[in-house]
């Protein structure tokens, strides 16, 4: 009995993993072309308990986290982690495990900052359950955004590679979630696009000044 539970498991598991060859490209391109109708999905997808939760696409943690381990696999397959003298740096980058660990965490603040700056403009109190569904929704921005901002930062480390193209790249992924981030703050808010948009540039540089108070006393440590 015992045996067949972890046959069956184990067949779960290839299943899942292997649909993920399909389903990550799918749900990239698809919130890349349709932000908006897909972050409408991963909301409507916060009430349904059963297995059939986001059956049509991979779930925007995942999608986030997947990006963070492939960026980080292509990432140490180039080139090597900086020299540094801090030990907590180097403990984060001693491990492929820790490296993706911290770049999943690096690029979670982005949900998690426009999450709660939602929810604060709209009174709403800040909880938990409150939190999921936005923060879910934020995630399927924040994968496609570490893509093509670490694709940028790619080019700019190879010499070979023209640094304007990898300025274009960068500014096409900044312009690309800047604006997917207005739309969603204008109708999360109820606003016209210029509010949101205001409320998208104020939630991504809290994010980047919380980084920072992060960061910077880290690598002094």
């Amino acid at each position: 009995m015992d045996f067949m539970k972890i046959l069956r498991s184990f067949e779960d598991f290839i299943f899942e993993a292997t649909s993920w060859l399909a389903f990550y490209p799918l749900t990239l391109w698809r919130v890349v072309t349709r932000p908006m109708t897909w972050m409408a999905y991963s909301d409507a997808e916060q009430s349904d308990e059963g297995e059939g939760r986001y059956d049509r696409a991979l779930s925007p943690p995942l999608l986030l986290l997947l990006t963070v381990v492939l960026l980080n696999a292509i990432s140490s397959a180039t080139h090597s982690a900086p020299d540094t003298t801090s030990e907590v740096v180097k403990a984060m980058n001693s491990t492929p495990e820790n490296q993706a660990l911290t770049r999943a965490l690096v690029f979670s603040l982005l949900p998690l900052v426009a999450a709660i700056m939602m929810l604060r403009a709209r009174r709403e109190a800040l909880s938990r359950d409150a939190l999921r569904a936005p923060f879910y929704a934020q995630c399927y921005l924040a994968a496609p955004c570490a893509l093509i901002l670490n694709s940028g930062l790619f080019i700019f480390a190879h010499d070979q590679l023209s640094n304007t193209l990898g300025i274009a790249v960068m500014v096409i992924g900044a312009a690309w979630f800047l604006f997917a981030q207005s739309r969603w703050f204008s109708a999360k808010l109820a606003v016209g696009l210029a509010k949101g948009a205001i409320w998208a540039a104020g939630s991504t540089v809290t994010a980047i000044v919380c980084l920072l108070a992060i960061l910077i006393p880290i690598a002094s440590i």
